[in-house]
């Protein structure tokens, strides 16, 4: 998500922490990392699929501003992962 791993590890955590104790976030989360992910993310160690450190900066600074180093809250992944829910976006592809 970002270039550098430690970061990477602790937006990682955020999102399986969000997700973990809840079932009902399991196929949203799923489908919005999919989306997010950057195209051909199976070719490019270590194999996760995760947005571009580019596309990763911009949505941090366009959620909580500054120069886009934020990391997302437990409670901020859960908020955007119901709001998807509820918007229907889990359920296009």
């Amino acid at each position: 998500m970002s270039p550098d791993p430690a970061a990477d590890r602790v937006s990682l955590r955020a999102v399986a922490r969000a997700v973990a104790g809840r079932p009902d976030l399991w196929a949203v989360a799923l489908l919005q990392g999919a989306r997010l992910a950057s195209p051909g993310w199976w070719r490019i160690g270590p194999r996760l699929p995760r947005p571009s450190p580019p596309l990763w900066r911009f949505r941090m600074e366009t959620a909580y501003g500054g120069d886009g180093g934020a990391k997302p809250t437990v409670e901020d992944v859960r908020a955007y992962l119901e709001w998807c829910r509820g918007m229907g976006h889990w359920r296009r592809g």
